[in-house]
């Protein structure tokens, strides 16, 4: 089976991290848990530091400031009305995977998220991977009915892994 996540290392302490990994489970368990087949998608996942990311933050967002996930759909899934579920998209063959989009995650806002809510790094980063997948599939939070959503869609797919509620 063709890996779900096209991993792209810029920072070493993700590549120390096994942020390949972790990812490619996060995303397999959310592909899986949203019913979506196992093969037919692909994404981007960029590992970066908190200065790359402001720098994106900035050109795509217009905020100046590092964040902890940045996601990019390769087109907009997002459902018709507020709360609904997004239409899934169609894989693409095997051999041309459909691109969902890319997500960037920045190493020294991860981490100090982390520590501050007392939870092992790799339980945080799977969620904002996961957060991050979710939104390439048109999950998004800008009103209450599609954040709660979006965090009880999180949550659930964390169970599927073991991990805890990360919103209680």
């Amino acid at each position: 089976m063709e890996p779900l996540v096209d991993t792209v290392i810029e920072d070493p302490r993700w590549e120390a991290f096994g942020l390949d990994a972790v990812a490619q489970r996060a995303c397999q368990a959310a592909m899986g848990y949203l019913g979506h087949a196992g093969q037919g998608f692909t994404l981007c996942l960029m590992g970066c530091d908190d200065a790359h990311i402001a720098t994106l933050n900035a050109d795509f967002r217009g905020k100046p400031t590092p964040t902890n996930v940045l996601s990019w759909p390769s087109e907009d899934r997002a459902a018709d009305r507020p709360g609904a579920t997004p239409d899934a998209p169609e894989p693409g063959p095997v051999d041309d995977p459909e691109s969902l989009g890319d997500i960037a995650i920045a190493w020294e806002t991860c981490a100090a998220e982390a520590q501050a809510a007392g939870k092992p790094m790799p339980d945080h980063v799977t969620h904002l991977v996961i957060h991050g997948l979710l939104h390439l599939l048109g999950y998004d939070h800008e009103n209450d009915i599609d954040a709660t959503l979006m965090e009880t869609t999180e949550t659930r797919i964390l169970e599927t892994l073991g991990h805890s509620d990360p919103y209680s």
